[in-house]
């Protein structure tokens, strides 16, 4: 690696209070894979805090952790059954409290993962709505009767033909109350209804209640989907489908951003320093701007899947090799869908996607391709997301059964697909390309046994590679995955450009290369990465470079560090002017 770190302004990226989480620097901890303190094979708070040091020295600004609130673990955390207390695999709240006080004293910030389309089944919210029609919280969720002319609980009575995300219908028959319940997700996910005045007060309590324990913002879980069109129609089958596509039905509801700018008042306003992000499934580049353009109060950035999704339109477990320049194509429609308006989320990992070295790089190419893909991506606009383990170039993880997966998602479409007769090789090898479970292998912290996760068996495998890559080895080397990282977050840091400037694509001749400039005022940062295993032309866009390199992820000496004609296989400089 090559890194020009006196090219760094000392006094900042210029970036005011109000804006401080456009220059940041956020790490997604999935706390069940992080690090176990106590041996029982799941990772706790306790765990996080021991590690605190390790992230403030990557240069991490802000701690996004997904969901730690007390579950019955249905969807790993993402069914709440208590919004104001922690899980006991997770710790306490007074464990609690001590993270986010080593947080705060280290100068970093704490985001936590809002789940608020849905709870868990056993939240008593639900216990109450399914317990009599009669009950003032039975329309706190969203029941229907069964299809007219159908008797309830058999086939085709359901009240429309939608699917859910984890397969199967979208809905469950409740014999008790004779009614059929709505969940996108699992059946343990009840979707609350928040067309309920009562429901949106009690989830803004609930946020309040968090902001004033001293958390810095949420990470918003499918926020989008909490408008659904009130007539609940049919979706259309699509071929080879069970189940009608409700998505359009329910991912940009009459309500949606009226419930969004009443969050906005209702918690944020009058606070200082929070920070919003909202998953947003479906959202597309013509209509972002409703969600983050600031003039509208409703969220700071939004997490789009458009670049994630690529190459999946057989569906999720049936992935195509990528063409070359696809990826680069699409996060530039993203940058200039924003424009100078709005803010782009910025991530290519996290705990829903494989590992971005597997998916959108090249294991024989293990550190170029995590370098370079990390370069394309904190050097664009937007506030980058580093995901536990993505700072080492963690790859994939080895699932050799279907013993070996724990997702709720990839074992559930396992078998629906079994019994749509598909090949079980041919299903597994997409479970092991794409599915969720990648990423939810344990953090690799040293070569000793489970990698330094836990002292116990491990709640699912750890990647056998982990004597190779793990966080020990990476530390204070200046040639690893690690140390890149840490230059891409000072550059964050310390260049307004980067933090702030306007983008633009330059053209090339090779459709393999993203090479792209940053502009502000006088500052120009011209970005050059090869995203292939093959050589590839600059052309004359080479021609067109001004400045000094600063960063490379080649150790370069100083006679070639000028513009090349061709970059190597997954070679990214980076030059300031």
């Amino acid at each position: 690696m090559f890194f020009c770190n006196d090219a760094l302004n000392p006094a900042g990226n210029g970036l005011g209070p109000d804006e401080w989480w456009k220059g940041a620097v956020v790490y997604q901890i999935y706390p069940r894979s992080f690090k176990d303190s106590n041996g029982d094979g799941f990772g706790d708070l306790e765990g996080i805090r021991s590690k605190l040091d390790y992230l403030k020295a990557l240069g991490v600004d802000v701690l996004w952790l997904s969901p730690i609130y007390a579950s019955p673990q249905a969807d790993n955390g993402y069914d709440i059954a208590d919004y104001y207390d922690i899980d006991p695999m997770f710790g306490t709240l007074s464990d609690f409290d001590r993270l986010l006080e080593g947080v705060h004293e280290r100068g970093m910030r704490l985001v936590m993962d809002l789940v608020v389309n849905h709870s868990s089944d056993e939240h008593p919210w639900f216990v109450e709505s399914r317990s009599s029609r009669d009950k003032p919280k039975r329309d706190w969720y969203i029941w229907r009767d069964p299809r007219p002319g159908c008797v309830g609980g058999e086939a085709g009575a359901q009240p429309n033909n939608w699917g859910s995300f984890f397969s199967g219908s979208a809905w469950t028959w409740d014999e008790a109350t004779g009614q059929y319940y709505l969940h996108l997700f699992h059946k343990k996910q009840p979707d609350l209804n928040w067309d309920n005045s009562e429901v949106r007060a009690a989830v803004y309590r609930m946020m309040n209640w968090w902001l004033d324990r001293g958390v810095d913002g949420f990470r918003m879980d499918v926020i989008n989907l909490i408008s659904k069109d009130p007539g609940l129609p049919d979706g259309v089958v699509y071929p080879g489908r069970a189940w009608g596509e409700g998505f359009p039905h329910f991912s940009k509801g009459p309500h949606l951003h009226e419930y969004l700018a009443e969050m906005r008042r209702e918690v944020f306003d009058g606070r200082s320093g929070t920070m919003t992000v909202g998953e947003c499934p479906g959202v597309r580049r013509d209509n972002v701007l409703l969600f983050t353009d600031p003039a509208r109060r409703e969220l700071d950035m939004v997490f789009q899947f458009d670049h994630v999704d690529l190459g999946l339109e057989a569906g999720k477990f049936h992935p195509r090799p990528l063409r070359p320049g696809e990826l680069a194509d699409c996060l530039t429609q993203w940058q200039e869908a924003q424009g100078e308006i709005g803010w782009n989320s910025l991530y290519l990992d996290n705990h829903d996607q494989p590992r971005a070295v597997s998916r959108f790089g090249d294991e024989a190419y293990r550190y170029e391709s995590a370098t370079a893909l990390a370069t394309v991506l904190h050097m664009l606009r937007g506030t980058p997301y580093v995901y536990q383990g993505e700072e080492l170039g963690m790859t994939n993880g080895a699932f050799h059964g279907l013993d070996d997966f724990r997702d709720v998602e990839a074992l559930r479409y396992y078998h629906e697909a079994m019994a749509a007769g598909e090949s079980p090789d041919a299903v597994l090898a997409g479970m092991r390309a794409i599915g969720r479970d990648n990423a939810r292998t344990p953090v690799q912290w040293d070569a000793s046994e489970h990698a330094g996760f836990t002292e116990g068996d491990p709640w699912i495998g750890v990647t056998p590679n982990y004597r190779e890559i793990n966080a020990a080895s990476q530390v204070g080397e200046p040639s690893s995955v690690y140390a890149y990282y840490r230059a891409l977050a000072d550059i964050r840091h310390g260049l307004p450009v980067i933090a702030s400037g306007i983008f633009e694509r330059i053209a090339t001749p090779s459709p393999a290369v993203f090479a792209y400039r940053r502009t502000l005022d006088e500052a120009v940062a011209t970005v050059l990465v090869n995203l292939s295993s093959q050589p590839a032309s600059l052309g004359e866009a080479a021609r067109g470079v001004v400045g000094e390199l600063l960063l490379a992820n080649r150790d370069l000496p100083e006679a070639e560090r000028g513009v090349p004609a061709v970059l190597d296989p997954w070679e990214a400089r980076v030059y300031l002017a």
